[in-house]
């Protein structure tokens, strides 16, 4: 018996999330709030989770006898982009270091023997902060502020000049990542533009010269892992000061301003178009297939590939497949799933059911993070989330929680919970890839046509005509306008 595909698609909207979220980016600045009230910071289980700017930022900064834990590092610096210009912060941060190195100079000789591991602490933070947040510096305010920092510090070390060689390396290794990711921008991806060809799409050549994946690859498993290859490939572009644009810009989109600075997230948009480009290319590939013998194979072929997905642990592609599949123009093809073995494909829809907000998705999202943390090889290691889901949990976390707590104080506690998911997200994307790139079926998914909507609908009811009154005037309106589109 034909069971329809649920409508799915309905829940994960194909338009681009972040131009919706994110917005366009203009000029002006959010100024840092300076009259804070002076609030002692508090602390619960050992983690400050609340107090204000100034006093979070003394947190960061080392001293003769303390160094900030990892994770206030990473969490302090990524949330930090809300509040301050990390030009800003950099100057804070020199300020202090000045004052604290001013202050042993003065002191006592035992005092002024620490100088150098005071010094040695406070390279060892800004070696942290080029390193993880490399952005941060793509500007020449930041850069200056940078030399200015390192500059003072080195005076500690002129006998023997470690520290100089320490601290060019780290410049050097900025630089380098700096540039490396410039590149990277410079030639993304441009985003394929739907096929519009009415010859093209009306099928005017026969079936024999067209090519499909099932020519290009036909065993699932293979298909799965080079799509888990792409997929990783994709996400080692992301930076967790990317995902922080969700925060940072839509707090200035409150405060009816925006910043000067804000990236232009290039790597989310591409990773986005990438899901969708995937979705369409599912749909495109059944519905311009003529014989329903083959469509059907072709339908079953994309469920056993998004099954394998979700056995490696890619669930990006496994959703982008999914969600192509229950397309109208896929999901009306009721001559086809009629013929469909769909107990796997239920399977499937089951855990990417979005009640109760996913909640299949999620419990299986966390057994691949177990699987993750206690496993030998990279290939038990892959876990690769929904990205608008993962988006959208940020967002939402953000939207919730406020940034201030009633008293004037940072609400820390809230920028722990972004940080922990952004880590994780981090900790997944390093894993390298253990699958070996096969150039022919990459460059078929990256660069096979794929058709716009309303050629899909064309392309379906060429395969399966159309069923009622509806679909017959949708039919025909569609068939003339390609026909005298010039």
């Amino acid at each position: 018996m034909y069971t329809s595909p649920r409508k799915m698609r309905e829940t994960m909207p194909q338009t681009p999330i972040f131009s919706s979220m994110l917005g366009s980016s203009c000029s002006g600045q959010v100024q840092p709030d300076m009259g804070e009230r002076c609030v002692d910071p508090v602390y619960q289980d050992g983690n400050l989770v609340s107090g204000s700017l100034e006093a979070l930022i003394e947190h960061l900064v080392p001293t003769m006898d303390y160094y900030p834990d990892r994770t206030y590092i990473f969490t302090f610096l990524l949330s930090s982009r809300v509040f301050i210009h990390p030009h800003e912060l950099l100057a804070k941060v020199g300020q202090i270091c000045i004052k604290q190195k001013q202050q042993l100079e003065a002191g006592t000789e035992a005092e002024k023997a620490k100088l150098k591991s005071f010094a040695a602490k406070i390279i060892q933070l800004l070696k942290e902060w080029t390193e993880t947040f490399p952005y941060d510096f793509q500007d020449e305010k930041s850069m200056k502020e940078l030399k200015e920092i390192a500059h003072r510090i080195t005076q500690c070390d002129e006998e023997n000049g470690t520290m100089k060689k320490i601290i060019s390396q780290m410049t050097q290794t900025l630089l380098m990542a700096l540039s490396a990711r410039s590149q990277y921008q410079e030639i993304r991806e441009k985003f394929r533009q739907p096929v519009t060809d009415k010859g093209t799409i009306l099928k005017t050549k026969p079936q024999s010269t067209q090519k499909d994946i099932l020519s290009v690859c036909c065993d699932p498993l293979i298909l799965a892992q080079q799509l888990t290859y792409i997929e990783l490939e994709r996400v080692s572009n992301i930076y967790p000061e990317d995902l922080m644009q969700i925060v940072s810009h839509m707090d200035s989109l409150d405060n009816h301003k925006c910043r000067g600075d804000v990236t232009k997230t290039y790597n989310l948009e591409a990773y986005d178009n990438w899901f969708n480009c995937l979705s369409m290319l599912v749909a495109t590939e059944i519905c311009r297939v003529v014989k329903k013998k083959q469509r059907t194979r072709m339908v079953e072929f994309f469920i056993d590939v998004a099954r394998e997905c979700f056995n490696i642990g890619n669930f990006n592609s496994m959703m982008a497949i999914i969600s192509g599949m229950n397309l109208s123009p896929v999901a009306r093809l009721k001559k086809t799933w009629s013929k469909v073995k769909t107990a796997k494909f239920d399977v499937l829809e089951h855990h990417m059911d979005p009640s109760s907000n996913f909640c299949n998705y999620r419990t299986a999202l966390q057994g691949a993070a177990q699987r993750s943390q206690t496993a030998n090889s990279n290939r038990e290691k892959i876990v690769i989330p929904v990205f608008n889901l993962f988006i959208k949990d940020i967002y939402f976390l953000h939207k919730i929680h406020t940034n201030r707590l009633p008293n004037g104080q940072i609400n820390f506690k809230k920028f722990w919970e972004i940080s922990r998911q952004i880590h994780d997200f981090l900790t997944w994307k390093q894993v390298e890839c253990p699958f070996e790139k096969d150039k022919k079926i990459q460059s078929y998914l990256l660069t096979a046509p794929i058709y716009s909507e309303e050629a899909l609908f064309i392309a379906s009811f060429e395969s399966e005509g159309p069923e009622n009154h509806m679909e017959k005037d949708s039919w025909k309106t569609l068939r003339t306008t390609l026909l005298n589109r010039a």
